[in-house]
């Protein structure tokens, strides 16, 4: 099939360019810029982005499928006015350009904080509420469009959500949040990490999902992509064990990070860089279901994740060949 591809250039992006490529289809990408990523790859560019409707026209002529990933992953310091356009605005573009051109399935990236993980002690699966009051402007967004979304789905243009936890894994060109904390982790440069933890998955696992979607899957339904979940701690024992230096970092109370987090934002602006820590993710460490279900993606999608373990090795392994370390 001829599959479009919004937010590209991204880690998720990456990767499903590559395995649409691997299992036959022919790829289109909007871009703005990041071409580079896709060296020596058959893919077919069309430059433009969400709020540009001349080129999402140009972008879904003639397409079958479209995977919208582009997104704005907030945890804090946008404002609801810019990430809002991004991810309900652009959302909407880009889904009524794919129905215009006859596009004949939408398959829309949301998030599993679109849904709430409230109560924590309880099995998470498809059927949570909808985060549509939430003060977190990234989660709120999410489910404005993820709502909305499924709202479109007829007979005739097929829509189908998925709903991926913290993403990690090759191909981390950028690289993302969870890949600067990784090496961040790996090179000795964090002098502390926080309690809490997080269900993490494999991009590739997300990517294949994502392929098998094309042709499974029921229309209007979402779908949770979930790993395993571990503490920070665990997580950050495991790429101890591939630097061989066995280091022991100190665990700080949460509230003494919430104290840091000034002076971490005046030095992350001074450097030009994006906070790893901010109290949205904070609050978002403290807060995450540790009994999420992938078990209807994996019935209906072939879904299956892989080991951590396997993963932050892999992860590292790819950094490493691109000289990140």
């Amino acid at each position: 099939m001829k599959v479009g591809v919004t937010g590209a250039t991204g880690h998720i992006g990456a990767n499903l360019v590559r395995d649409l490529l691997k299992y036959g289809h022919d790829v289109r990408v909007l871009v703005r810029n990041g071409k580079d990523i896709f060296k020596g790859l058959n893919v077919e560019y069309v430059k433009g982005d969400l709020l540009d409707i001349k080129s999402l026209n140009k972008f879904c002529k003639g397409l079958d499928v479209v995977e919208h990933l582009a997104a704005s992953i907030s945890i804090g310091g946008d404002t609801f006015k810019n990430v809002y356009e991004v991810n309900v605005i652009g959302t909407q573009n880009v889904l009524n350009a794919c129905r215009n051109a006859n596009v004949r399935r939408f398959i829309h990236f949301s998030s599993i904080h679109a849904m709430s993980h409230i109560p924590l002690n309880e099995v998470m699966d498809e059927n949570r509420p909808l985060q549509l009051n939430s003060k977190s402007t990234y989660e709120k967004t999410k489910a404005i469009a993820e709502q909305w979304v499924l709202e479109q789905n007829t007979k005739t243009f097929e829509v189908l959500v998925l709903n991926p936890t913290a993403v990690v894994g090759p191909y981390d060109f950028k690289p993302s949040f969870i890949g600067r904390f990784i090496l961040m982790l790996y090179k000795g440069h964090l002098p502390a990490i926080i309690p809490g933890g997080y269900d993490w998955v494999d991009v590739r696992d997300i990517s294949m999902a994502a392929v098998n979607a094309i042709t499974m899957g029921a229309p209007g339904q979402k779908f949770i992509l979930s790993g395993k979940w571990r503490e920070i701690k665990g997580f950050a024992d495991i790429i101890s064990s591939f630097n061989g230096k066995k280091q022991k970092i100190p665990v700080i109370p949460l509230w003494m990070a919430k104290i840091g987090l000034p002076f971490m934002s005046f030095g992350n602006k001074i450097m030009g860089k994006s906070p790893l820590y901010t109290l949205e993710s904070l609050n978002i460490l403290q807060h995450c279901n540790n009994h999420i279900s992938s078990n209807k993606a994996v019935k209906e999608l072939n879904y299956s994740a892989r080991p951590l373990e396997d993963t932050l090795r892999d992860t590292l392994l790819w950094f490493k060949k691109m000289s990140y370390f």
